[in-house]
């Protein structure tokens, strides 16, 4: 690594940024004059739009000029806009549609430039590295521009070269972006200013991540590994021999953007297939490994033609830990079940609301606003409605977003927004919930498990309708298989861990003075058909077969007490 790459920081360091800048103040007022004389003339179009009763007329313009304004302004606005153009609680879809344009269509920088920093980078000319390169960028970003080009040993790559003096731009914009937070949180509405400067300690530390390439590197290992047993899902390879903290060789994807409709079409591409790879891999980052891309947009998602998914551009990513993501689990089975109470419970644990705070009237605000953003159905439920109908709790109710969900609700509503490109008829809950309904069932962690009871119990009863509901909706999709979600269930029934729930059902088959058999048979009626008497067997065996004789001894007494206890209550 070279002397002047050595000495620039790594990471985020608010407190270090401002004292840096605090020696140089001419620095920072001509920076924030030029966003003032920039966001300042787009303000002012603005409200003489307003003035003159022309804002519909010019709605697009303003757009196309906001859209304009971000890109002079530099990679810190660009990142900005980018995440803008995901929010549709905060923007029309107009300036969404505009800002969509800042994603992979900016100025690329010389040619020249790009050379040189390659050469400085990995300690070799481009043509002693690469046989081919392409003569112009075959894409700019915010951070960088793409090249296509092939190794001496004949290997198709792309190679990422990042935009010259990155990083001096962007600490000077993040320190006035802090200094303007403190500023203006006290004058923004209630919630919207809370927390302000966390949340751009929050870009700033994503941001820095970002501009590292061999964290990009790193980040990318670790994605391909999560999905290395799901053969839907592609991750280009890393040349870590010609990669720096600047230059990034990758193995080329040559794939089809999910936006181009028309070419997956000419394809003869499953769009349907398609949506679901995307969204079952969305959920598994965000609810199985904890780890997950935070910027899902159009232009990293790609279509190859063999059907797979291919994701790019691992830069900016996050985690989750298990408890998170249990709670979001939660969260979601809430949600369409339609239990208020303990929603406002999860959002107190997610950190949307304060542990202190009284949930009584929020719960019915939360039935009252999302009750009908859910609709009728289950298959009438998506994000976008959550998220715009969620925004009107925000000015009544001590609500938050924790910046870390801020990327999770970027992430979900933008891979929404690409799965509607596809199939305007689509809802993400057809295969989101039959998703959380598995892992469910599944039970892999004794958290879950408890989670499942939780469900399936409400006032100490049983809810027979809800087993019904989950097996029913995990059904829906072709690849769940009954048999090990039975073997597993079982495994538990005889376990320690579930002699709470064989004591509970053996009362809720005799609640109310009378044996449930009705139950039982539609239950039978459902799952009948993936059960044979060999399977059965089967599953029994595996079951019994780490059930030692002192366990098995210890379960029957018990097993006929609670029966005992259970006809006699």
């Amino acid at each position: 690594m070279n002397r002047s790459q050595s000495a620039q920081p790594r990471r985020y360091d608010a407190q270090a940024i401002a004292r840096h800048f605090r020696r140089r103040p001419l620095q920072v007022i001509w920076r924030a004059l030029v966003i003032i004389w920039y966001l300042g003339g787009f303000f002012l179009a603005l409200n003489l739009d307003k003035w003159f009763k022309r804002e519909e007329a010019n709605r697009l313009k303003r757009a196309r000029q906001l859209c304009s304004v971000l890109t002079r302004l530099g990679p810190t606005y660009i990142k900005v806009g980018q995440a803008l153009s995901t929010r549709p609680d905060l923007l029309r879809p107009d300036y969404m549609d505009e800002l969509t344009r800042l994603q992979d269509s900016l100025p690329s920088f010389p040619n020249a430039i790009a050379d040189q920093i390659i050469e400085t980078e990995l300690g070799r000319l481009p043509n002693e590295i690469y046989s081919s390169i392409s003569p112009q960028p075959i894409a700019a970003a915010s951070l960088g521009q793409v090249y296509r080009a092939k190794l001496h040993t004949g290997e198709e790559v792309a190679v990422k070269v990042q935009r010259p003096n990155l990083l001096p731009v962007i600490t000077c914009d993040l320190c006035l972006m802090r200094w303007g937070a403190v500023w203006l949180a006290p004058c923004l509405p209630l919630n919207l200013g809370h927390d302000l400067t966390l949340i751009v300690d929050e870009f700033g530390t994503k941001l820095f991540e970002e501009i590292d390439y061999l964290n990009e590197g790193r980040n990318a290992e670790r994605f391909a590994a999560n999905f290395q047993n799901d053969p839907r899902v592609k991750v280009p390879a890393i040349y870590w021999r010609y990669s720096s903290h600047r230059v990034l060789t990758l193995e080329w994807i040559d794939g089809i953007k999910l936006t181009d409709t028309e070419r997956i079409r000419q394809a003869n591409l499953d769009q349907d297939v398609l949506i679901e790879i995307g969204v079952t891999a969305g959920l598994q980052q965000l609810l199985e490994f904890g780890f997950f891309h935070a910027d899902p947009h159009p232009g990293n998602l790609f279509a190859l033609r063999d059907g797979r998914m291919a994701y790019i551009d691992f830069g900016m990513m996050d985690q989750l830990n298990q408890d998170t993501k249990e709670t979001l689990v939660d969260s979601v089975v809430h949600l369409i079940n339609r239990d208020y109470p303990k929603l406002a419970q999860d959002f107190i644990w997610l950190g949307f609301l304060t542990p202190d705070i009284d949930i009584t009237p929020i719960a019915p605000a939360l039935e009252l606003v999302l009750g009908e953003a859910i609709g009728a159905s289950v298959g009438d439920f998506n994000f976008k409605t959550i998220t715009d109908r969620f925004s009107e709790l925000m000015y009544d109710y001590p609500f938050r977003v924790p910046a870390k969900f801020a990327l999770i609700i970027r992430s979900l509503i933008t891979q929404e927004g690409v799965a509607l490109s596809l199939n305007p008829n689509f809802k993400i809950v057809e295969i989101a919930y039959p998703y959380v309904a598995r892992r469910l069932l599944t039970g892999e962690t004794a958290s879950f498990r408890r989670r499942l009871l939780d469900i399936l119990f409400k006032d100490g009863k049983f809810q027979w309708q809800r087993l019904e509901n989950l097996i029913t909706i995990a059904r829906s999709d072709g690849s769940f298989d009954l048999i090990p979600t039975a073997s597993l269930g079982l495994q538990y029934l005889l376990s320690e861990e579930g002699q709470y729930l064989r004591r509970q059902l053996l009362i809720a088959l005799t609640e109310d003075d009378r044996l449930h058999t009705e139950e039982v048979r539609r239950l039978w009626e459902l799952i009948k058909n993936d059960l044979t008497p060999s399977q059965l067997l089967g599953v029994a065996w595996e079951a019994f077969s780490d059930f030692s004789r002192e366990r098995a001894a210890a379960f029957m007494p018990a097993a006929v007490a609670g029966f005992t206890t259970a006809l006699k209550a």
